[in-house]
């Protein structure tokens, strides 16, 4: 978006001198992000949670469950003091009213109602709503797809929830999850995942405009380390963020652990409902990692992603460790071999028994828009993820494709263009095969006038350094008129 042209008809001739001001200065933010690999000052700064004090204004925290920042909400209705509201649907990354998955909600409403409040100094009401409203998402079979997600709006009046309580299992010997407490030998068994296992894991951002959601998690669960619950006597609600602590050792100093929770179906389907990701050079802190000693057993602690998440009864819990979570997460600098053991591994679901005053929640008004942009579409939109095996040559690749097409906006006369193109390759389980491409290009045309910018990025690794290529190029017409390119070799620092 930041090697876009400023629109010739708003700020006239001076177009083309702020849009090379602007290419110039774009820069390359994932080179600076691979130049703070821990938690130092670069990202402190824009972090609230260094001060929570320091925000004085009332807050209304909002984002859906496949959204990649719900967790964002728990966080700050728990650790402001300004008054504050957090709402969280089941949307993916777009506004409430136009949420996908839905149902959608009168948002626009809503922020009126905060608005008013807070800007006006007119009583709405607003703020006697509770200060947590959250969508319990009902089970659903595994797809990478939802236009809607069925459930019921629960609520809270503080956060933490004194209603919540911890329902602990023990990972237990035969690969089984058990109620804790109960006595249990210990057991030990060794993973080493494959490289590719995370291919079917979905976006950690959804945009819910492509299939970019977890996959039934079956095929994953082949190269981990998985717990089964016996089947739920009962119904189980859970709201908040389930922890685990697991006790492991590691052949290397440096690996990680993805650690999926999934609702087994009768049928065996297996529906990922959440996850954590931990880079186990970083189990005491992200400011002062540090390598693990080879053969020594650590007890790590991880949360996971918060969730509002109904079990039905007959249906099992699993919980699914991996050392590899690839392309959602970079891999460990070499294969890594952990020993799992069982004798203090446990996991803590955050239980809320269901309320009978749920049902008495005020429901949303319904979903209110502006009239659409009113467009002709040139070339259709096209969405999709591939996963390519070249069983030949041993290639496993993810390729994403999110192309918006050719649109020509009437009422301005403009015709714009959008595509971006993602490729997540790596060769049998070559760890220093591994590459990330993006490809995106961006298009504006009016009259005689067109503009035109394409960027492509590749990050691959070794088990010492990042390798960061990237080009920038611009367009007037079929001419090439800017052109900008990285090349950088970036050392791995723990990661």
């Amino acid at each position: 978006y930041n090697s876009c042209p400023p629109d010739p008809e708003i700020v006239g001739d001076r177009w083309r001198d702020m849009w090379f001001e602007r290419l110039q200065g774009s820069g390359l933010w994932l080179e600076r992000w691979l130049r703070h690999q821990r938690r130092d000052e670069y990202w402190k700064h824009g972090s609230v949670c260094e001060d929570f004090e320091a925000i004085r204004c009332p807050v209304m925290a909002v984002s859906g469950w496949a959204d990649g920042y719900s967790n964002a909400v728990f966080r700050l209705i728990e650790g402001l003091q300004v008054p504050r509201l957090g709402l969280i649907g089941p949307w993916g990354h777009n506004y409430p009213h136009l949420g996908v998955p839905g149902p959608a909600i009168g948002f626009l409403q809503e922020a009126l109602r905060w608005w008013d409040k807070w800007l006006k100094d007119i009583e709405t009401g607003i703020m006697d709503e509770p200060m947590l409203r959250a969508w319990m998402q009902d089970s659903v079979p595994p797809t990478t797809s939802y236009e809607l997600r069925p459930g019921k709006w629960v609520a809270e009046s503080t956060w933490p929830s004194p209603r919540s309580t911890m329902k602990v299992y023990a990972l237990a010997p035969a690969r089984m999850l058990v109620s804790f407490p109960k006595p249990q030998k210990e057991e030990c068994r060794s993973l080493q995942s494959p490289l590719g296992l995370g291919l079917f894991a979905g976006k950690w951002c959804s945009y819910a405009s492509a299939p970019d959601m977890p996959y039934d998690q079956r095929q994953e669960d082949g190269g981990a380390l998985v717990y089964d619950s016996d089947p739920l006597a009962t119904p189980l609600e859970l709201l908040g963020a389930p922890r685990i602590e697991l006790e492991l050792e590691s052949n290397r100093p440096a690996g990680m652990i993805a650690i999926r929770l999934s609702d087994i179906a009768p049928d065996n389907k297996a529906t990922r409902f959440t996850y954590g990701l931990l880079n186990l050079t970083h189990r005491d802190s992200h400011e002062q990692p540090q390598p693990l000693v080879p053969g020594k057993r650590y007890l790590i602690r991880l949360a996971l992603n918060y969730v509002a998440q109904r079990i039905p009864a007959g249906h099992r819990l699993r919980v699914a460790v991996s050392t590899s979570y690839w392309p959602m997460a970079w891999l460990s600098p070499e294969a890594v071999q952990l020993k799992i053991y069982t004798g203090k591994s446990m996991l803590f679901l955050p239980v809320r028994k269901p309320r009978q005053h749920d049902a008495l929640i005020r429901p949303f008004d319904s979903s209110e828009a502006a009239p659409p942009l009113r467009v002709n579409v040139i070339k259709p939109e096209h969405h999709n993820w591939r996963v390519v095996r070249d069983l030949a040559r041993d290639i496993s690749t993810l390729e994403v494709i999110n192309d918006d097409g050719v649109q020509l906006i009437n009422e301005i006369g403009l015709t714009i263009g959008r595509s971006a193109k993602e490729w997540y390759t790596y060769q049998g389980n070559d760890f220093n095969s591994v590459k990330g491409e993006t490809l995106c290009e961006r298009s504006f045309c009016r009259g005689s006038w067109s503009a035109r910018t394409v960027t492509r990025t590749v990050l691959t690794s070794s088990q010492k350094d990042f390798f960061l290529c990237a080009e920038l190029d611009a367009y007037e017409g079929d001419k090439r008129v800017f052109s900008k390119n990285w090349d950088s070799v970036i050392p791995r620092d723990f990661v």
